[in-house]
């Protein structure tokens, strides 16, 4: 081949690849107005576990919005490779963030070589996020046992019946494994065993951002964490907070 036609060929691809490059940068929406401005003075508590409350019970008010408890949780593997997925936050309060997956899991591994993680609430019709960076521990046996029998039947036979994250050959595997269970458990009376494969985990939290859109791009960000070795709060840019919590306002 020629170097006119070699040159042809690659002005093609040139072109086609920029035809496949579609631009949604003008894809944007209406945030808050002025007069709706998250300040301190708005806080409902100097500490993040009573904010966040205050916040997830509005969103739990608004129909709009079908699972106010969805959290995009990132987990990364002991070289920072990161991978991130959306779970159910199942329990909140000032020890932490508790939600409940397979221990064979990608999520689990990696958390189990790396106990550092992130974890992000949005909610689109409030305009508003919540950030959390902390790190992951277990929750016990006995704590995991009572979710599981808490949730519905055909949940618990689900969570027997996938080994999460490892490869299958059709979806008919899974679907003649839960036949075998229902048919062995679906009896009135009868309890599923909680797999020892399946349990819970809490996200023991070292800060908690808290953000809200804005109209003009200057967003609230009013982000909670714990002190520095050798910071002192100066109640101009840090300020002191509750429980050993510090918090500070961010540029957007």
């Amino acid at each position: 081949m020629g170097t006119r036609c070699l040159r042809l060929c690659f002005r093609e691809s040139e072109l086609l690849l920029r035809k496949m490059s579609i631009d949604i940068g003008g894809m944007r929406i209406k945030y808050k107005d002025k007069d709706e401005t998250f300040l301190e003075k708005h806080l409902v508590s100097k500490e993040p576990f009573g904010q966040f409350k205050a916040w997830f019970e509005e969103a739990c008010s608004r129909k709009e919005i079908l699972e106010p408890n969805a959290m995009c949780l990132a987990t990364s593997t002991k070289d920072g490779y990161p991978s991130a997925r959306f779970v159910l936050c199942k329990g909140y309060g000032k020890d932490g963030f508790k939600f409940f997956t397979n221990h064979g899991s990608r999520k689990a591994k990696e958390m189990a070589e790396n106990p550092n993680v992130a974890a992000t609430f949005y909610w689109e019709v409030l305009n508003r996020s919540v950030r959390i960076e902390g790190s992951i521990e277990r929750l016990t046996e006995q704590e995991s046992t009572t979710y599981f029998h808490s949730r519905p039947v055909p949940s618990q036979i689900a969570a027997c019946t996938s080994y999460q994250s490892t490869p299958i050959e059709s979806r008919d595997v899974l679907c003649e494994r839960e036949r075998a269970l229902e048919a062995e458990y679906m009896i009135p009376g009868k309890e599923i065993p909680k797999p020892t494969f399946w349990g819970g985990y809490i996200i023991r939290p070292r800060s908690v951002e808290f953000w809200q859109g804005q109209r003009d791009r200057l967003h609230d960000r009013i982000k909670f964490r714990k002190l520095k070795e050798g910071e002192a709060p100066d109640n101009k840019l840090l300020h002191e907070g509750e429980d050993g919590w510090v918090f500070e306002r961010l540029s957007p």
